[in-house]
């Protein structure tokens, strides 16, 4: 049973920075992909960012967030984290952790991953 919990998210104002983490339990964290989606009220869910196993050599941004955001994983800690900087109020919304075995893809696509966590609300105020 594979297990992801996030964490840190919070309020900020506009321009602010926040750092989510995930924590990954129930098997080897080095052998997933991982990924970070957002879905906001009313809206469907949308591909943040995503990093490839074990080394990260590879990472995928969405278009809106590329240039604010940074993923990145630590092996030693079973975690994965995203850095978001320069925050807009229309990044407010629940951000959640995902898991997939099979390595490679498009990364994008949400069907691709095989386990979630539970969401972290962000809500970033004008």
């Amino acid at each position: 049973q594979v297990q992801l919990v996030e964490s840190g998210g919070g309020l900020v104002q506009a321009g602010d920075s926040l750092r989510l983490s995930c924590a990954v339990s129930g098997r080897t964290f080095s052998w997933y992909d991982m990924g970070w989606f957002r879905q906001a009220p009313g809206k469907v869910r949308e591909f943040v960012a995503a990093i490839s196993w074990w080394s990260g050599s590879v990472t995928r941004y969405g278009d809106s967030v590329r240039g604010r955001f940074t993923i990145s994983r630590d092996n030693g800690k079973n975690t994965v984290f995203l850095q978001m900087s320069s925050l807009k109020p229309d990044d407010t919304a629940v951000y959640y952790c995902a898991a997939k075995e099979a390595h490679g893809g498009t990364y994008h696509a949400d069907s691709e991953y095989d386990y979630w966590g539970q969401g972290t609300q962000v809500t970033v105020s004008s």
